[in-house]
């Protein structure tokens, strides 16, 4: 019963169905190295003039953006005789400048110097420098920051999002794997990249071993940046066995899935032997490709898993991550490291015998094409590269949107509100053809008195994918009952 009103009242009813947004697909996660990455840079501060020899030049002690937050107050006084002091209170730097018998300001650049090395605190903060020979006495300032101060672009083992700008990755620099890497993928679309930067190790094994730690980072992209990578990659790495079996460990944490390359020099046979290797989770390609370097001036090879990444997130973006990447055009490459055969109506091409034998390659058709829709997969129900994402990206969608529904009351206007969501959800994805249609419904077998007391409540849906017109088959015949139009 509510208190007496004589007027009226509005009360919030929060129940209903919530709408479910899609997760981003086309997020590349990417590790590799980049020796030549930019540095963090330290905030310094100049006051005085190398003129008048009284120049300071303040520069914050730890490099980035922290050093912005530093001040620093150059203060007269009024007393006769009065000594140089510098104190600190937190990141605020005071300097109280010293008097001659008349009053008269006298501390040169080099007695602050000095005044401020000899301050522990305070030169725990900043260094300083002065301009000139240091001869100057130095003038009153009002509090003044350091500026300019840069954290470190692409800090070791984390995860940093570059959202599509060639710009943001000039931090990589160059050399190591990333910044062609970023090339290949930037070639295909302007994609958003979650890039890890490993550290060189003294050999192939122990930089093998720092991608591997590197990885890590793709997990914990959703904290640090507020995306999860879907699309994984190690390129001049991938090869390697230890590190797609990583991948693929973490493709299957993340829902997403991981782009296996094979040794430049491998054989189609030895692609095909590696991808009994690995599950759903990954895909193989195989060869390289062959771009032109405008560094070299000339032509060399490159793995083709990043070119493959930038283009599953190009249809992503163009078409949504329920279609195909194969039969679409790769660009930015002039060839294959080694050559494929391939006919539309062959069984006996080495482009047809890979697909069969899961292994994904590139064809020259109008273009250079990828060729090739399977994962890894020994189950049939998974072999499809978009049928295993469309679930990913259904399954996570779903359950991310329902944070909402967390603790609340079982209740059978709790349960209604859950199960309308989803299939408004369902409606739309059918809409857009992203799923032939889809269901959401509460198995009354299932939500039984005891696990409801136990604050378990079970939701079942279903959907059907589209699948790629893989096989197209024309039944052909010869018919000479058309003959008789010869005479009609």
């Amino acid at each position: 019963m509510t208190q007496f009103l004589h007027g009226v009242e509005v009360i919030e009813i929060d129940d209903g169905s919530r709408p479910i947004q899609t997760v981003k697909s086309a997020v590349i996660g990417l590790v590799g190295t980049a020796p030549g990455a930019a540095s963090a840079v330290a905030a310094s501060l100049t006051l005085g003039s190398v003129i008048l020899n009284d120049g300071l030049v303040f520069t914050a002690k730890k490099a980035g953006t922290e050093g912005n937050a530093i001040s620093v107050e150059i203060l007269p006084q009024s007393e006769a005789s009065a000594a140089l002091a510098v104190t600190v209170d937190g990141n605020k730097i005071k300097i109280v400048l010293g008097t001659d018998a008349d009053a008269a300001l006298t501390s040169t650049a080099d007695e602050v110097k000095a005044a401020i090395e000899a301050e522990a605190a305070v030169a725990a903060l900043v260094s300083v420098a002065v301009l000139g020979d240091g001869s100057g006495d130095v003038a009153a300032t009002p509090r003044t920051y350091l500026t300019g101060g840069e954290n470190e672009p692409f800090p070791l083992y984390k995860p940093v999002a570059v959202a599509g700008s060639r710009k943001r990755a000039e931090g990589l620099g160059v050399g190591g794997t990333l910044p062609a890497a970023i090339d290949d993928i930037f070639d295909q679309t302007g994609a958003l990249v979650i890039v890890v930067r490993a550290e060189e190790g003294a050999d192939d094994a122990a930089t093998q071993a720092n991608v591997i730690k590197a990885m890590q980072g793709w997990l914990d992209s959703q904290t640090e940046t507020g995306y999860t990578p879907r699309i994984l990659i190690a390129p001049e790495f991938s090869q390697v066995d230890a590190v797609s079996s990583e991948g693929e460990a973490k493709a299957k944490r993340l829902r997403a899935i991981f782009y296996s390359d094979c040794e430049r020099t491998a054989t189609y046979t030895d692609a095909i032997k590696r991808a009994r290797q690995f599950g759903e989770r990954v895909e193989v390609t195989w060869p390289w490709v062959r771009v032109f370097d405008t560094e070299l001036a000339k032509e060399i090879d490159r793995p083709y898993s990043a070119r493959a990444a930038g283009l599953r997130a190009r249809i992503d973006a163009e078409k949504g991550f329920w279609w195909s990447k194969s039969n679409q055009q790769v660009y930015g490459i002039v060839g294959t490291s080694q050559p494929v055969d391939w006919s539309l109506g062959d069984a006996n091409t080495t482009a047809n015998m890979l697909n069969e034998n899961k292994v994904s390659t590139i064809i020259r058709e109008g273009g250079f094409r990828h060729w090739g829709n399977r994962t890894c997969s020994v189950d049939p129900k998974w072999t499809f590269e978009q049928t295993r994402r469309t679930a990913d990206i259904i399954n996570d969608s779903v359950q991310r949107s329902h944070m909402w529904a967390v603790d609340r009351n079982i209740t059978k206007t709790y349960v209604d509100d859950v199960i309308a969501g989803v299939n408004a959800y369902l409606r739309e994805l059918k809409a857009l053809g992203a799923i032939l249609g889809g269901e959401c419904w509460a198995d009354k077998e299932l939500n039984t008195p005891a696990t409801i007391q136990k604050g378990l409540v079970y939701f079942d849906f279903d959907f059907c994918p589209p699948y790629p017109a893989e096989h197209i088959v024309f039944r052909s015949r010869l018919n000479n009952d058309y003959l008789e139009e010869v005479f009609s």
